[in-house]
This record gives C-alpha cells, structure tokens and sequence, in this order.
C-alpha cells in the first residue's frame, strides 16, 4: 500500500474501508463505505495531519513508510478528536517517541479521557503557527464542526485547506479527488454527509464559513477526512454547504414518508402524492420500514417540504416511525416546511405526536394534519388528494 502524492510534498496515507455500512450508532447507513483521510507533509521537518481509525492503522503506517521513515515524523496534528481520525493517535506516538502532538485545549481533555496520557502535546488557537522549515501549518479554531473541540488546519504556501470533518463524504474509492468520480454518487454523499452530521450547526457552520471568506484565505485545495479531496474548483462544496446551512438550496421535491399497519396510511400517503405531483412537484416517497432514514434526511435537505404519516397505535405512533421523529427533532431542518397526516380505529393521537416532533425541531407545519377513520373511502381519498395539492402550493 502506497502513498499518494496529492500536490508536492504532500501525501494521502489514509485508509479504506469498503465494509463499513454503519456510522454514528446505526443512525447514518453509509451505503458506499468511507475513507479514514491522514495526510503527510514532508520537509525540513514532517507533520502528519489526523490519523485514521484504530483498525485501520496498519494500513496508514504502511503507507507512511512508502514516503518517509515513521520516526522522522516530528508533528502529529489532531484536528479533531473523534474515535475515527485519532483511534491511530496513540500508536503513532508511542512508534514516534519525540513527536509533538498539536491540538485545541478542547481537545485535550478528549483525548486524555480516551487514551493513555504522557503526550507532549502543544496547544493552539486560531492563528497560531507551525513552521516545518518554509513550510507553514496554520490553524483555526472550528468549535461545533462538529465537535467542541475541531479545528482545520491551513497549509498557507500551498494554499490548501485541511477541515477533517466538514466538506467530507462517506465514499469508498481508489480514486482521491472528487473530479476522478461518479459526480452524483459524489454530490449525494455529500448531502447526506451535511444532513445527518452537520445540519443542526448550521447556524455555526455558517458563522465559520463567513469567517473563513472574511479572512480571504486562498484556497486552491480542500482535503478533508472522509471522502474525495476537492481541487479542481475546490470552494464549490463551501457554496453548497453555505446553500444547505442558510436553507438557500431548494428543488421541486416534497418528500412523504409514513408507516401502516393495514394499508390505509399507504392509501392516504399515495392519494397526497398524486395531488402533490399534479400541482408540478416531485414526490419522494419514502414507506419507513423499507426506508433508509438517513437517506430520507438526505432527500429532505433540498426538498421543500416534508409529510410524516402513521396510523395509531396505543394512542401513540408506530415504534418504526420514532427513529424518523427523533430525527427531525434533532437534525432540526429549521424551517423546512410539514404536515401530518394518519389514520386511526376507535382512538387518534399519532398525528398529534408526529407533530409535536415537527415542534420541537423548529420547523414551519404549513397545514392541519389530515386524519381519517378505518378505511379510506372514495370521497376521502380525493379529499387526500386535494391535501396534497394544496400541501404543494404552500410549499411552492
């Protein structure tokens, strides 16, 4: 396993992982793998940027070894400490006796409470340098993208930007950079990557970004953590994420996705759809427990809209809808706009829970829910249907 050169003097030695189906405890389905991302920067003095996923360490060490010896290896910059980039952190440190490990305060305290402690570690704030002999490591502070204690770490003679966690996809591939592959595969990872990891700090995603463009940094690279590496026009994902965090970035589709016990919920939830498409919309439907939830976040991202529907059960929802209102709730797609919609027996309250969630997740219920009892009938399918319309002009 080799090393690849991604500009002069700078190499990828991450790792792949094409089994991985999971991240972030079965919450995001990670349906194309994803990449571990390490970066070596060789010169008077050597850096290696983040690392990779304890299981995967061999394969870094591997290629580390193809460009330089590890114990020439003098920085280890950690610019986030999560599990997946510093699982490798302590290895190498212990391989490079002498290395410097360079963080946030924040991050300290993380990896002291994860791994061994004895490091000599240098902490650092937005703008403070490291030289490795002509060739300069700045870095700026990130807090909440995605945790307290990210950074990103700038490259200033190469201009390159190295963000770990923000601008990444979950996407398993020889190839290195984002114009080498597949541009949907490319372009919905990386949606999905931003709707189920970085959607509730937009606020903050944004604020930083605006941050970074005020200091008018040059960029000709962006090489992040996970996925491809972006060069060739390299601040077209940094529009697209300032697109998602102010919810600028909307196309013509309304997502609906529901559960049923008896088959009238998946009635009602067609009957919306055919009104929703005739009013010149896209419906995107989603029945919940063939449906990947995460992917349902990520169609949700442009979408304008969103309906949930359940019938009930115990006065309540489905247990399989839960996972997709938790979501809501968390990931807060501020704004976005909702409606419910269900059935019930001889007892209602699902619709009152979905929308409880739509609450609580800040975003904008455009309609009453549209609730019915037992069967729907002819003259309430249509009813449904006219919903659907008028759930797509709102929307518009």
């Amino acid at each position: 396993m080799k090393a690849v050169e991604i500009i002069k003097d700078v190499y990828w030695v991450g790792g792949i992982d094409y089994d991985v189906r999971n991240f972030h405890g079965y919450s995001y389905t990670t349906h194309h793998g994803t990449t571990y991302n390490a970066y070596l920067i060789t010169g008077e003095k050597t850096a290696l940027i983040d690392a990779v996923y304890g299981p995967f360490s061999d394969e870094m060490f591997r290629r580390i070894s193809s460009v330089v010896s590890t114990d020439e290896i003098q920085y280890v910059i950690s610019n986030h400490a999560e599990m997946d980039h510093s699982g490798a952190v302590p290895e190498v440190l212990d391989r490079v006796k002498n290395a410097t490990l360079v963080c946030t305060a924040r991050a300290t305290d993380v990896l002291k409470k994860h791994y061994p402690d004895g490091w000599n570690i240098q902490t650092v704030k937005t703008g403070e340098e490291v030289d490795l002999g002509g060739k300069t490591l700045r870095f700026y502070e990130a807090p909440m993208l995605h945790w307290p204690e990210s950074m990103f770490t700038y490259y200033v003679e190469e201009e390159m930007l190295l963000p770990n966690d923000a601008f990444g996809q979950h996407y398993a591939t020889e190839k290195r950079f984002s114009d080498e592959v597949d541009q949907n595969v490319l372009w919905r990872e990386a949606e999905k990557y931003y709707a189920n990891i970085l959607w509730p700090l937009s606020r903050m995603v944004q604020r930083k970004i605006e941050e970074v463009v005020e200091l008018g940094l040059p960029i000709k690279t962006i090489a992040p953590s996970h996925g491809l590496i972006w060069r060739k026009d390299p601040l077209q994902i940094v529009t697209r994420y300032l697109e998602w965090a102010k919810g600028e970035r909307i196309n013509s589709k309304v997502v609906i996705t529901w559960d049923t016990m008896w088959q009238s919920t998946t009635k009602i939830a067609r009957a919306i759809a055919s009104g929703v498409n005739d009013e010149g919309l896209t419906p995107l439907l989603h029945l919940i427990p063939h449906s990947d939830r995460s992917d349902i976040m990520a169609d949700l991202l442009e979408a304008r809209g969103i309906l949930v529907g359940c019938p009930t059960l115990h006065n309540d929802i489905l247990p399989t809808v839960a996972p997709i209102l938790s979501d809501l709730e968390v990931l807060k797609p501020v704004g976005k706009k909702c409606a419910a919609f269900g059935s019930y027996g001889w007892g209602g309250g699902s619709v009152k829970r979905i929308q409880e969630s739509m609450e609580r997740g800040k975003m904008d219920i455009v309609l009453e829910p549209f609730v019915l009892k037992w069967v729907p009938t002819d003259d309430e399918l249509t009813k449904a249907y006219e919903y659907g319309r008028e759930f797509a002009r709102k929307v518009k």
